[in-house]
């Protein structure tokens, strides 16, 4: 694992609020949810935003007209002529940010109207982090609220309420806990630009894209700021990339690959508790076993057996 160096990215040419926050929608195509998530956007009781739609998928000037004739010049639509991929186009997003803070929201998500206020919030009270999670309330396809066991797992995981309401996390101690289980919820995230696009996100990472970047981060001596808020709708659906690629068994390759990295990484950095957590990666071989039901091939199930058995 090539870990970078915490280093400044020189602003963009327009001097932007120092607690703005610049709202990235990685998307493909155009359906109701991503109607949805933009207009959670536009509904915000707070001022301090901008957002971009980076559209991977085909040309759709129906979408496109619908974006311009909301009226609003915070909100610009882009379409990828050449389909990057779910990791490129979040690369593409990181580098297209011009605020200060910038999240990279899910196209089926949805923001809370106080989402962009409390961010900004925290972030002006702690500036030194590298990146905000709010707490998110998780929903089913029609967006009522739905509870499931990965989520069981996640909540079991995150940090206990603070009596402030946010809990400042760094070190040895959260990486093991992500390694453990990542319960972050990264399309609610809002990352300091700075610091993200010191790093960026490595090709070759798609499913782990969020664990890997935070691990690189921390390792460099980055922390984050957990809030108890609620102010984020997490959408849940079968659809999803992990979802599928999950079911496929293809998501574990990759996962394994980077839990041995990780690992060899901590152990040398002499965090060995936490290279325990990447070694046993246990969440991620439970869920295999949650997956075996719903596959539908040989090669499949075998994927998924072997990294259940931790091979």
């Amino acid at each position: 694992m090539t870990m970078a160096t915490l280093v400044a990215v020189p602003p963009a040419d327009v001097v932007l609020d120092a607690a703005l926050v610049h709202v990235m929608i990685p998307a493909f195509g155009d359906d109701a949810y991503l109607r949805d998530a933009i207009e959670s956007v536009l509904a915000q009781d707070c001022d301090l935003w901008l957002l971009t739609i980076s559209d991977d998928g085909p040309a759709d000037p129906v979408l496109a007209e619908w974006i311009t004739e909301l009226g609003d010049d915070r909100v610009t639509y882009l379409h990828n002529p050449q389909r990057l991929g779910i990791n490129r186009n979040f690369q593409r997003c990181l580098e297209l940010a011009r605020g200060p803070w910038v999240v990279l929201v899910g196209a089926d998500d949805r923001l809370h109207p106080r989402y962009v206020r409390v961010v900004s919030a925290a972030a002006a009270a702690h500036p030194d982090v590298a990146w905000i999670q709010p707490s998110v309330l998780v929903i089913g396809p029609d967006g009522s609220a739905v509870v499931t066991r990965a989520d069981q797992v996640k909540a079991r995981l995150k940090p206990k309420p603070s009596p402030g309401g946010v809990t400042v996390l760094a070190g040895e101690e959260l990486s093991r806990s992500l390694l453990v289980g990542n319960w972050m919820y990264f399309p609610a995230v809002a990352f300091r630009r700075d610091v993200v696009l010191a790093y960026g996100f490595q090709v070759g990472r798609d499913i782990v894209l969020d664990l890997d970047l935070y691990l690189r981060m921390l390792v460099d001596g980055a922390s984050a700021a957990y809030l108890d808020e609620v102010v984020f709708d997490y959408r849940r659906h079968a659809a999803s990339l992990s979802s599928t690629e999950a079911v496929s068994g293809v998501r574990f390759a990759e996962e394994r690959a980077f839990f041995d990295e990780a690992a060899a990484t901590l152990d040398h950095i002499g965090w060995h508790r936490a290279a325990r957590a990447a070694r046993l990666h246990i969440t991620s071989r439970l869920y295999a076993v949650l997956c075996l039901p719903r596959s539908r091939s040989a090669g499949a199930v075998g994927s998924l057996l072997r990294h259940a058995a931790g091979r």
